[in-house]
């Protein structure tokens, strides 16, 4: 008697996750992949957003950022479905597909991201008690650019000496 192939199923379809994440831009894609944090957190982004379009103040900025996000979500749930599958493929190794739900920038040693928020935090609170006006803070946001630019070449150089 021959013996069945078995052809399993994928868990995730990157179809499906692109359809969700195109016409329900705000972390739908990220919940079917069940990823809840990340989709928490663009559900938050998309709708602060949405409500910066609702200001009128710094377009077209606001309105180029929210078209980026937009494309952002919907690429990364197809990715994301894609990886799922293939960790599924990889044998019981795996934890029910799950994959890391930010990148190892957000998750390493470094005390940078928690330096960057408590920054912008602090610049944000004094902007809302009138200590500093906003339309200061848009003239220096090149500012952050160049700090994240700065750890990017800093980390390279350490990485190197330590090889």
């Amino acid at each position: 008697m021959a013996d069945k192939i078995v052809v399993q199923r994928p868990p995730k379809s990157p179809a499906l996750a692109g359809i969700l994440a195109f016409f329900f831009p705000f972390g739908i894609g990220a919940f079917y992949n069940r990823q809840y944090t990340k989709g928490l957190i663009y559900l938050v982004g998309f709708a602060a957003l949405v409500t910066m379009q609702t200001t009128g103040e710094g377009q077209p900025f606001w309105g180029l950022i929210l078209a980026g996000f937009y494309f952002y979500q919907l690429i990364e749930a197809v990715q994301d479905a894609g990886r799922i599958n293939r960790l599924a493929l990889e044998g019981p190794n795996v934890e029910n597909g799950k994959i890391q739900e930010f990148p190892e920038a957000f998750r390493s040693g470094s005390i940078f991201w928690g330096i960057i928020l408590i920054a912008l935090g602090t610049v944000f609170l004094l902007a809302n008690f009138e200590v500093i006006d906003y339309g200061i803070l848009w003239d220096f946001w090149p500012l952050a650019v160049i700090g994240v630019g700065a750890k990017f070449i800093f980390d390279y150089y350490k990485n190197q000496n330590t090889k």
